[in-house]
């Protein structure tokens, strides 16, 4: 129940962070046909003492990131309530980076010593405690998602009507 609660707070807390992070929108198709948005959250149980490292390591693969035009992962830090400490928000996008990219995110990543591959996922770990993850759609309002599933009702009668 804390997990769903978490996630209803964060999906309201972050609906214009996330307007803020998508890229110029295509041209509009109507709401029961445009594809859905999605995202990632993740949300952390840091271990004791390790909030300060794990937000820093956040902060340096940003700075990789944005080498490559991508824009930082917007992160809320717990300040009163339940029991987590660190709420990722991560808009699915599909970027792939390009040859040249990449490149420039490998020469960033070693400008600032950052581990990559296994190493990476091994050094953040040892500031975390517990993690969690949900796939979600949105930021969509509600309008869009009846849309949507009005769309799928008409292409899809219950047999017999």
């Amino acid at each position: 129940m804390k997990i769903v609660f978490g996630m209803a707070l964060a999906v309201s807390l972050l609906a214009s962070a996330a307007s803020a992070q998508t890229a110029a929108p295509a041209p509009a198709k109507p709401a029961a046909e445009a594809p859905w948005p999605e995202a990632w959250f993740e949300i952390f149980k840091l271990a004791p003492g390790k909030q300060e490292d794990f937000i820093r390591r956040i902060a340096r693969a940003d700075q990789v990131s944005a080498v490559a035009g991508q824009p930082p992962i917007q992160i809320f830090v717990h300040q009163d309530g339940d029991d987590w400490d660190v709420l990722l928000f991560k808009p699915v996008t599909g970027f792939k980076p390009t040859p040249a990219q990449q490149a420039a995110m490998d020469a960033k990543r070693k400008e600032l010593h950052m581990e990559s591959g296994p190493a990476y996922f091994l050094a953040i770990r040892e500031t975390i405690a517990s993690h969690t993850d949900s796939k979600a759609y949105g930021p969509l309002s509600a309008a869009q998602w009846l849309a949507k599933l009005d769309k799928w009702r008409a292409d899809n009668p219950k047999p017999g009507k």
